[in-house]
């Protein structure tokens, strides 16, 4: 069976968990709606939930494009830099000493309740992974292939474009599967803590008013929209590095 489909059918099977609980356990819709009327409520709340999802989806890839690059950039600045490493070391570990929850009041305070405080918890959250995974890479390029460019007479910029970077692509790439993954908490929490628009507040409003139908079509779309965006980088990062090799099938 192709690797495609197995996603799918865990997908149907977990619905069909999920229905013949609801009916055997005969759990009340007010605590557990049946997946059939998760559908019908984004079926009702279609133009809403897809106004919504716009808004929550750019503040991820907003969060998702600058928290990488500046990752990228603060991983070359620590392998290049060496003088600024002890200093610098220090700031990327207090980004994540400091719960990143306990973060959102203040960027709220901060940044007001736009886009921009979205966006910023958002890098927040991803920033951490990028940063350390590329840090490693690039700085466990195998010695013999420095050495063997140095003696080739291989300048700075060629070493880093031939050697290092193609080195520290694949653990790059782990960072990122991560980041993909956690974006979509930064967007939605700041979301909870302050805004007009996006899943997040469209959750709160349905919490508030009992529409659990709603709350659970705003989460199914959530989780729909992460699920994608993970499985389109993952398929774009085996393209992009297509000398990762999977040895764990044996």
């Amino acid at each position: 069976m192709r690797d495609t489909f197995k996603p799918l059918i865990v997908f149907l099977g977990l619905l069909v968990i999920w229905q013949v609980l609801v009916i055997t356990l005969e759990i009340p819709s007010y605590i557990l709606p049946g997946p059939d009327k998760v559908v019908f409520s984004i079926y009702d709340n279609a133009e809403l939930l897809w106004e919504n999802t716009l808004i929550t989806l750019s503040e991820m890839l907003m969060g998702l494009i600058l928290g990488v690059l500046f990752g990228v950039i603060l991983a070359v600045i620590l392998v290049y830099f060496t003088p600024l490493r002890p200093w610098l070391l220090p700031i990327l570990l207090i980004t994540q000493a400091i719960p990143t929850f306990a973060m959102a009041p203040i960027l709220m305070l901060w940044l007001g309740y736009g886009l921009a405080s979205k966006v910023v918890m958002t890098i927040l959250m991803i920033f951490f992974p990028v940063a350390t995974c590329c840090y490693d890479g690039l700085r466990h390029t195998h010695q013999d292939w420095l050495d063997m460019a140095q003696t080739m007479g291989g300048s700075r910029y060629a070493i880093m474009k031939n050697i290092r970077w193609p080195a520290a692509l694949p653990a790059l790439a782990s960072g990122l599967r991560v980041a993909v993954v956690v974006a979509p908490i930064g967007a939605v929490v700041g979301e909870w803590v302050g805004s007009s628009a996006g899943l997040g507040y469209m959750m709160l409003q349905a919490n508030a008013r009992l529409w659990v139908d709603q709350m659970f079509a705003a989460l199914s779309v959530l989780a729909f929209c992460s699920v994608s965006l993970y499985f389109l980088t993952d398929g774009f990062l085996r393209w992009l590095i297509p000398w990762q090799q999977e040895t764990a099938k044996h």
